[in-house]
């Protein structure tokens, strides 16, 4: 198994059982992977993602695109229960990621932590982001990337996520050595569980529900 698909099999074999507005969930507490790049390329390379229409997301998140036209116009739907504008979501902070980048490229400091902070806690918000967190330190002229996500979909959202932070990372100019995610609370729907199961047992062509 690769860490992802170990990540699923101790949510199904350890998790807890939780009901919130959502559904029910099977899930797990505070835990965390690290990733290195074969780690990604192994995830990547066995597991479908829509790797089009996430970079597309990003660079509209990156934009600060709020409208969800603009992303089904990318054949990005999954917005769309939010209504018509994304309120206190990604793209208003994500809008601030670029000038990071620049800022990490121009100055490459061993010694700065340079931090995204994603999501206030006081605002009005119809999603707020999963992740509330994106740090990026530089070790022996590597890049060391870490992620707190609050929330974690372990189907759709966990690959996701990995994806779109790889991408940001291909985005610096420095070898990636790791990217960790630290994940407060990771789970799965119950009407996702079976196809979960068939998903591991190697069957191909698993597609899972979206909870919203």
């Amino acid at each position: 198994m690769n860490k992802y698909h170990e990540m699923l099999n101790k949510i199904l074999t350890e998790g807890k059982s939780q009901t919130n507005k959502k559904g029910n969930i099977r899930y797990l507490l505070n835990e965390s992977m690290v990733l290195t790049p074969a780690d990604l390329l192994e995830i990547f390379e066995g597991h479908p993602i829509a790797r089009g229409k996430l970079k597309s997301e990003l660079q509209l998140f990156m934009e600060g695109e709020r409208m969800t036209e603009r992303y089904r116009e990318a054949g990005i739907t999954w917005w769309d229960y939010c209504g018509s504008v994304l309120v206190n979501s990604y793209p208003t902070y994500m809008e601030k990621l670029p000038p990071l980048i620049a800022k990490i490229n121009r100055e490459k400091r061993n010694s700065k932590n340079y931090v995204l902070f994603l999501g206030a806690t006081d605002a009005e918000s119809n999603q707020a982001p999963c992740i509330s967190l994106v740090q990026f330190q530089i070790d022996n002229g590597g890049l060391v990337m870490t992620a707190y996500q609050r929330s974690s979909d372990a189907n759709l959202g966990l690959p996701s996520d990995m994806y779109q932070l790889y991408l940001i990372s291909r985005q610096i100019n420095l070898s990636l050595n790791s990217i960790t995610l630290c994940l407060g609370n990771v789970h799965i729907y119950e009407n996702n569980i079976e196809r979960t199961k068939q998903l591991l047992a190697g069957e191909a062509g698993v597609k899972f529900d979206l909870n919203v």
